[in-house]
């Protein structure tokens, strides 16, 4: 079997996780994958992925970015990412297409929350963001607060409570941002006579 450092290589080049399609491209077999997971040199992330084990990195956002590439971080996580919200969450809230396979998110760990979007909206008020030293993709602020009047009614009132007076108390919120994505997001409404409230 090759050395750790050449299997290493051959890792990074797909970005930290690989299938059992691609190990086997790279002649490691069954038998290769079981002994480099015995060393402690890779972990199965779910069926039939395979991740490199950083032990300088043992983030879940590197995790999370490998097996999920396309999604953006929103939600409950975008929420603590701002501080908008001191619970760290259960999950990773992810926001992905409507067309995304739905099999990919049924994995043990880390936990993964899927929300499953317009691809017309996917993309609106992603801005790249940094966690445990890890880039990712994240909404905004103003997107967050604008998804949380869209599921207002699965989420917790205390955290919703938090998160809405959080942003008002926040001196680089955006308001003319703000009422921007929610026309396009359809919470205009919710939006003058939730936040007006506060204002």
């Amino acid at each position: 079997m090759l050395p750790n450092e050449a299997i290493k290589k051959i890792f990074a080049e797909q970005g930290g996780v690989m299938r059992t399609c691609d190990l086997h491209e790279a002649h490691l077999y069954y038998n290769d994958i079981q002994a480099l997971i015995e060393r402690g040199v890779i972990e199965k992330v779910r069926y039939g992925y395979y991740q490199w084990i950083d032990k300088e990195n043992m983030s879940e956002a590197v995790t999370v970015t490998r097996l999920f590439p396309d999604a953006i971080l929103c939600m409950d996580t975008a929420l603590f990412y701002y501080r908008y919200s001191d619970r760290v969450p259960l999950a990773w809230h992810l926001a992905v297409s409507k067309d995304s396979g739905k099999s990919r998110f049924k994995i043990d760990y880390p936990f993964v929350k899927p929300y499953y979007l317009e691809p017309a909206l996917l993309e609106l008020g992603m801005v790249d963001g940094e966690m445990d030293g890890n880039p990712v993709h994240i909404y905004n602020k103003e997107r967050t607060i604008c998804d949380c009047l869209r599921y207002l009614g699965k989420m917790d009132k205390e955290l919703f409570n938090k998160a809405i007076q959080s942003y008002i108390a926040d001196s680089e919120r955006n308001i003319p941002r703000l009422s921007e994505y929610a026309k396009k997001l359809r919470v205009a409404q919710k939006m003058k006579t939730i936040i007006g409230v506060w204002m």
